[in-house]
């Protein structure tokens, strides 16, 4: 009974409830030749959809079905060879590509952030529009969840609206919320909602995502998407600080990346202190998180497809997922049933923004082989399906034999670098095929065991000198023209000193046999400044094993520039700690008497030197065998027997 002097209320009926009908009388109203639009992703109408492919309605004939991005089943239970309805799509995705091989489905090749002008101007013409929403809240409002691309403006230009109440479907924030009376009709989802399970990470993408890590800074802004390249990145990202996300898809990789603490998006120039995204695909777990939550924008896809918003978040980075790689840098996209990551109309935007963007780079990743044990780096990727062919938008491609630098190099050191980090077992053969190709040099020189011999274990970043970061590895034949313009900015004396003899010119012909190492008899460290990809040689070390005996022959040269800060001595401690390891017994080598400073860096070895005068030359004998005394290993003390 209500309280004195109070009228009962009864609560009123909610409005939207009046506009739901059977899924039966949706499917009814659909007229034959009708463009229907359908939402993307997890945000497919699965009920509206299962039920038109199951009516055999007469007026279900001659439909075009239009969605962004096919990544639901829905659709491809049906037969498409048959005259009912014809799919477009933006991108081929989960399931559409092997149909759009044979023929059965209409891919439009479009950037995506003008498929919604497309839409507005009529080009892309739509008479009707199927949208999966939440219930409506007690505002009757109603959010499109985690598939915000061109819904709005596809229900704008439709006759007929409906939406799929999906009670499952998070509510997102950002440009997500729409009027349930929008509607023209609405019907209630009795399909769950569509989750994709996390998949597991293959040892070869820990090592792929390692070296893709190595390349982000603090503060850099990532596109993000749904390869296993991806899900490999969080560990190795989950330690940067402010990094920022623009990127069309959500994942549970990226919601662990955030709740890792290394997502700030502090310092982004669009939608600062946001994740912000299109689409979320995923575990039920990534759901619920998404539901109401703050951190996340969703964003209609010519927001941010627009390359002008994505230039100006500083240092973003576009991975790119590749297929195969070929020896000038063009590459394809993943192709066929399975491919949930982005294809070139989605690309092209983010590589234009990360080339406008200060500090942007455009990375290619992919593992050195796929799974039957094919390469994936060839000499050409003509033929193959997903291409994209503007090579000279790449920065930097890397596989899990590390990162090569595509900016500023010609075709042929391209290859160089390019094949330095192919499969071990692959690249002689790349290098003939170069050669007949006329991409190498005729007489470049490749020794087919040394990509197996790599001692990729070698590398190592150190700081010398307080503040120069360095980074140390065994040298590569890719190294042929660094090494050529480390000894061209050496004074006439630093070239006396390492040569013992006035050498003006370094070519080719002699260049790449001193780069191509066996690295059995022959062991040459390398220190590089500046980033994976980019670096510049400063330093160089080396033995080669004696003929006679179990001792080897050592030098070293630093970069005149950067000599006093440990460079040299670090570089010896190295060479001596990695000869033991191979059976090698001490060390000799000739210095000028008047090489003081070379003098200085032999006399720091922890093992006792003798050191022989004739002729103006130091013949110098390290016998590992010895040690230095107490408190003079370690301290840069003499430990020299003259």
């Amino acid at each position: 009974m209500a309280p004195f002097g109070r009228a009962e209320k009864k609560a009123p009926r909610e409005k939207w409830r009046e506009r739901v009908v059977p899924v039966s009388e949706a499917i009814s109203r659909i007229k034959p030749g009708m463009s229907i639009f359908l939402s993307t992703g997890v945000a497919e109408p699965r009920t509206l959809v299962k039920h038109l492919m199951a009516s055999s309605a007469a007026n279900l004939q001659d439909l075009e079905l239009i969605q962004m991005v096919s990544l639901g089943d829905a659709l491809f239970d049906h037969k498409f060879e048959n005259n009912k309805f014809r799919l477009k799509t933006f991108f081929s995705g989960w399931v559409a590509s092997e149909a759009i091989s044979k023929g059965y489905v209409d891919l439009v090749p479009a950037r995506f952030s003008e498929v919604p002008q497309l839409v507005k101007q009529g080009r892309l013409a739509i008479d009707a529009a199927f949208v999966q929403i939440t219930p409506p809240d007690k505002n009757g409002l109603c959010s499109f969840g985690v598939s915000v691309d061109t819904a709005r403006q596809a229900m704008e230009k439709a006759s007929l609206v409906v939406g799929e109440i999906q009670p499952g479907m998070p509510r997102t924030l950002g440009d997500s919320f729409v009027r349930a009376d929008a509607f023209d009709i609405l019907v209630e989802a009795t399909e769950p909602l569509l989750i994709f399970p996390r998949s597991p990470v293959a040892e070869v993408f820990d090592k792929v995502a390692a070296n893709v890590a190595s390349l982000i800074e603090d503060g850099s802004c990532l596109a993000w998407s749904l390869e296993q390249i991806f899900e490999a990145l969080v560990p190795h990202l989950a330690r940067k600080k402010d990094l920022g996300i623009h990127s069309p898809f959500f994942t549970d990789a990226l919601k662990d990346l955030v709740e890792s603490g290394a997502v700030s998006n502090r310092y982004k120039g669009s939608f600062r202190n946001k994740c912000l995204c299109s689409y979320a695909l995923g575990t039920g777990e990534l759901m619920a998180w998404l539901n109401e939550n703050p951190l996340v924008e969703f964003q209609a896809v010519d927001v941010l497809g627009d390359p002008d918003r994505i230039r100006r978040n500083e240092k973003f980075m576009a991975i790119l997922p590749a297929r195969r790689v070929d020896l000038t840098g063009q590459f394809a996209f993943h192709w066929g049933r399975g491919n949930l990551g982005i294809g070139p109309s989605v690309a092209w935007e983010f590589i234009h923004g990360a080339h406008m963007s200060e500090g942007g780079r455009v990375i290619v990743a992919l593992p050195s082989r796929n799974r039957e044990g094919k390469p994936n780096v060839l000499v050409s990727v003509e033929g193959y399906p997903g291409q994209y062919s503007n090579r000279e938008t790449i920065d930097l491609v890397v596989t899990e034999y590390g990162v090569a630098s595509m900016t500023g190099r010609t075709v042929r050191e391209r290859a160089q670098a390019l094949i330095d980090i192919a499969h071990p077992d692959d690249r002689a053969e790349l290098v003939r095929q170069a050669k007949e190709s006329n991409i190498l040099y005729h007489d470049q020189i490749y020794l087919a065991e040394a990509g197996r011999l790599y001692p990729s274990e070698l590398a190592e970043t150190r700081v010398m000198g307080g503040d120069l970061s360095m980074r140390f590895r065994p040298i590569r034949p890719s190294d042929e023209d660094e090494m050529r313009r480390l000894f061209y900015r050496f004074s006439s004396e630093a070239v006396y000193y390492r040569y013992f003899s006035p050498i003006k010119t370094m070519p080719h012909a002699k260049m790449q046999e001193y780069v191509n190492v066996d690295y059995e008899r022959t062991l040459s460290i390398v220190g590089l400044v500046g980033e994976p990809g980019h670096g510049r040689v400063i330093a160089e070390a080396r033995y080669v094993m004696l003929p006679d005996r179990p001792w080897a022959d050592s030098a070293f040269v630093v970069d005149e520039d950067f000599q006093g800060r440990g460079i040299a001595t670090h570089l010896l401690r190295s060479l001596i700690r990695e000869a033991k390891k191979r059976g090698i017994r001490g060390f000799t080598a000739d210095v000028l008497a008047s090489n003081r400073s070379m003098l200085k860096v032999y006399e720091k070895s922890p093992h006792p030197v003798k050191a022989r005068l004739e002729s103006g030359v130091y013949h110098l004998s390290i016998d590992f065998s010895g040690r230095c005394p107490a408190g003079a290993e370690g301290e840069g003390g003499p430990c020299v027997e003259s």
